[in-house]
């Protein structure tokens, strides 16, 4: 079976690297944790109900507990399936490991999770995907909708990466609600947003 042209980058780094870092397709650990940081800027996320959508080994979760940061649960959703093994032989007991695409599944999403986060996974998506992702996650959470994004060429050289211009992603956030935070001064090429629901305190 084939898989869809976002997901086959990381098909074929799931059988090169198995569970191992270069599945992830990150530079490297540290570009990864200069990710994370940034998300944590744009929301608090102790004691809150994380759902992460393409969670990977569920990295973010333990950057978060290296932060004495814990969440009352964090869901993962991830389509591969080695990625996916590794998360759960972490055995975090807040942690819930779900198995999906959710592009393809966007009911995936659909947890009321407190925060819905897109750490990288949106980064091999079309445009129009790309958006239609973002609409249906901010419909679905609970409070927040944190996600990065290649802003720029500058580290989206691979073909597989798709980039958005900063200003057009930050327009987008803000037709939808006024409550957006855009942080773009840990990485070039970088940026993160949090969305916030207008009734959530």
């Amino acid at each position: 079976m084939t898989s869809p042209a976002y997901l086959e980058p990381y098909v074929r780094a799931s059988r090169r690297f198995g569970a191992g870092f270069g599945s992830l397709l990150w530079a490297s650990p540290k570009t990864q944790a200069a990710r994370f940081r940034a998300l944590t800027r744009c929301c608090d996320f102790q004691g809150r109900m994380i759902l992460d959508a393409g969670c990977g080994r569920a990295d973010f979760l333990d950057f978060l507990l290296r932060r004495e940061i814990r969440p009352a649960k964090f869901i993962g959703v991830e389509a591969m399936e080695p990625l996916a093994a590794a998360a759960e032989k972490k055995r975090h007991s807040m942690c819930s490991i779900v198995r999906g695409d959710f592009v393809d599944d966007p009911r995936l999403l659909d947890y009321s999770a407190d925060v819905i986060v897109f750490c990288g996974s949106l980064n091999t998506l079309s445009v129009f995907d790309f958006h239609l992702i973002l609409t249906t996650a901010w419909k679905l959470t609970g409070e927040f909708l944190v996600f990065n994004f290649l802003s720029s060429d500058a580290l989206a050289k691979a073909e597989h990466l798709t980039w958005h211009k900063q200003d057009d992603v930050a327009r987008f956030a803000r037709g939808i609600t006024e409550r957006v935070v855009v942080i773009d001064d840990y990485m070039k090429g970088d940026c993160t947003i949090g969305m916030r629901k207008p009734s959530a305190i």
